[in-house]
């Protein structure tokens, strides 16, 4: 795992080798082992090593032997062998072990068609010398990020993270209003945007060309996901057989490493069969870790320490505080842009932990995604067949009236949930379900915001990149479109934006065989009812493992990571939430109404409304805010003893 970043200039010079410093500088933590950088005619590239396989070989940049080819890479090809076999037949010749020489070979033979040869996590760029071009791909699934944007004088900037083209002196830092209301929507920057003006995520399966003089790059698709149903399934108990023989090979594939290797573990279904397919390919016990919490409603280590004696693995266990405050302002250095999923916070310890021990980890993250294990897919599917059996003519109005009057109405959590119900079956699929995920509701979006930010938003709502999204999905069943639609906005923008992030700044790579693209294509082909059986998610997937692990384990509710963030903000946030609305930037940068942002807080402080969630997103908004404009002071906390 590594990090890449570049220049390519305007106007063929060489770009200034001080500037390309500075960008790799700031992602040493990407790669610790080794970094260099190529100054060329037209751009320059540079990387920061972690080192993962063959020590001795596969320094980056790599430049082709005639010189014409130079690439940086930051992944794993995890078919790289089988490759080898293919291109040395072809005349290729390989001097090492690593995969990044199985990549350049594979440029050169394929062009840009090599990404269809690709098994594996990646993002890379190669720079063409001869036609003066750059060209970049990310893999299918978005594990690896890749950003892009322009400077101020018109040279195009890449790098792993956002913090990479922030370095350079030429990039403006001017908030892109649609990227803003993704944001707040969702809790985090979704795909393509990026929280500045001209910069850009570049989006999962998809490759981008540009030379100098030709417009904005234009991206490509080379894969996405498709939910059409297969017709040539089997049986449950086939289809399980197969599932636990497909996930088997994915977990093999990536067991290949020359430095030590383990499994993030919390007991529940996903990670426990990681494990349990780790322990029975490998000679030597799993190295795994946990993170416990220190409130026993969040804390699920006596699972993950029942999973570990099951398998005999070498366990590692580290219990935190659930109030772990300190790290706010740290996931701002990490994350760049605002990111408001507070399970960044033990994911960031359990990343630190695993790092003591291992130097890859994998995880189970996609499991969820895969086989329908969240709750609110259930919930939109029951909403979706309500919605089927009324017309449109009559559901919109009625539904949308109930949902403006339920608000007057005295609060309690039994009525807002009501409320956003009726919101919802007002709405069509793709709406609905932006509108279930969302971390502040599009009406408190719109109370928010200014009239003068709703202007710049030019009538973009998030809803929209949800409906555009929606109707790629392959199938119009209400549990493929939300699945898609997971897969296009909440996997890449939010699980493994996280993982990255935290992971990369303890210098681990982490592995998730569970979102192994081939794996991915066939769970995507079952039948809903195969997913979301009787209430019941991952239904196939717990059947595959009901031979091995525990029943408890597989059929127990899952708690997840959450934090009481109502009692933190009329407790120990109280100050912070205070500031944060009334004195930072925040209340200063226009976006938003003061006098609503004064009534959503004193509602939450009353109890009137629980507003948590909007709190915690504004918060680490105005932590963002503050640091960018250089006045990010240490947060003010009131005792611990005050929470509730």
């Amino acid at each position: 795992m590594c990090g890449l970043t570049g220049i390519v200039t305007n106007d063929g010079r060489a770009p200034e080798r001080a500037a390309l410093d500075a960008m790799n500088t700031v992602q040493a933590h990407r790669g610790p082992d080794q970094h260099d950088l190529v100054v060329l005619p037209g751009a320059g590239l540079a990387h920061r090593r972690l080192t993962i396989l063959d020590p001795s070989s596969g320094e980056q940049p790599m430049t082709s032997k005639d010189g014409r080819y130079t690439l940086v890479y930051n992944g794993e090809i995890y078919n790289y062998r089988d490759l080898n076999v293919e291109l040395g037949a072809a005349g290729y010749t390989f001097p090492g072990h690593c995969d990044t020489d199985t990549l350049l070979a594979a440029w050169k033979h394929w062009g840009p068609t090599c990404v269809e040869h690709l098994r594996g996590m990646f993002a890379f760029a190669v720079w063409d010398s001869v036609e003066q071009r750059l060209f970049m791909a990310r893999d299918r699934l978005g594990i690896k990020p890749l950003y892009y944007g322009f400077a101020a004088d018109g040279d195009l900037l890449f790098g792993s993270e956002l913090k990479t083209l922030m370095a350079h002196p030429g990039l403006r830092r001017d908030l892109e209003p649609q990227a803003l209301e993704g944001y707040l929507a969702l809790g985090y920057v979704p795909e393509p945007y990026a929280i500045f003006r001209n910069t850009y995520k570049l989006p999962a399966g998809h490759t981008v060309s540009w030379r100098k003089g030709e417009p904005a790059p234009s991206t490509t698709p080379y894969w996405d996901v498709n939910f059409e149903q297969r017709t040539d399934q089997g049986d449950d108990s086939v289809v399980a057989e197969e599932l636990h023989g497909r996930l088997d090979d994915a977990v093999r594939m990536r067991l290949v490493a020359d430095v030590p290797l383990g499994a993030f573990l919390s007991g529940g279904v996903d990670s426990s069969a990681v494990v349990s397919l780790m322990a029975g390919a490998s000679n030597d016990p799993v190295k795994t870790c946990a993170i416990g919490f220190d409130h026993k409603e969040f804390d699920e280590s006596d699972y993950a320490r029942r999973i570990a004696q099951q398998f005999g693995t070498d366990h590692r266990e580290h219990q935190i505080a659930a109030q772990e405050f300190g790290l706010i302002d740290k996931l701002i250095d990490v994350y760049d842009e605002p990111f408001a999923d507070s399970s960044a916070l033990p994911t960031y310890r359990v990343c630190q932990l695993a790092r003591r021990e291992v130097k890859v980890a994998l995880s189970g993250d996609g499991g969820d995604e895969n086989f329908a294990g969240y709750r609110r897919y259930r919930l939109h599917q029951n909403e979706s067949r309500v919605r089927a059996r009324i017309p449109s003519s009559l559901r919109k109005p009625l539904f949308g009236l109930l949902g403006r009057i339920y608000p007057k109405l005295d609060w309690a959590p039994r009525v807002m949930r009501a409320r956003t119900t009726f919101q919802a079956m007002a709405m069509d699929t793709a709406e609905a379900y932006c509108h279930s995920v969302s971390v502040i509701p599009q009406d408190v979006r719109e109370a928010l915001y200014s009239s003068a930010f709703k202007k710049q938003l030019s009538g973009f709502r998030t809803r929209d990149l949800f409906r555009a999204h929606g109707k790629n999905a392959g199938s119009d069943h209400p549990l493929s479109v939300a699945q898609y639609l997971d897969f296009k906005t909440w996997l890449p923008g939010g699980i493994l934006t996280k993982v990255d992030r935290a992971s990369m700044a303890h210098g681990l790579e982490v592995r998730v065989p569970l979102l192994d693209h081939q794996f991915v294509t066939w769970a995507a082909g079952l039948r809903p009812e195969q997913k979301l059986y009787r209430g019941e998610g991952k239904h196939v997937l717990k059947k595959a493992f009901e031979p091995t692990l525990p029943r408890d384990i597989l059929y127990r509710q899952k708690k997840g990571f959450s934090v009481p963030l109502a009692d933190w903000f009329r407790g120990p946030l109280r100050k912070a939430g205070e500031y944060a609305l009334h004195d930072s930037e925040l209340a200063r940068c226009g976006v938003f109404k003061p006098r609503v942002l004064k009534r959503i807080w004193a509602q939450h402080l009353s109890g009137k409304r629980d507003h948590g969630p909007t709190l915690w997103s504004l918060l680490m908004l105005s932590r963002f805010l503050d640091r960018e404009a250089g006045q990010l002071q240490p947060m003010k906390l009131d005792s611990l003893s005050n929470t509730r």
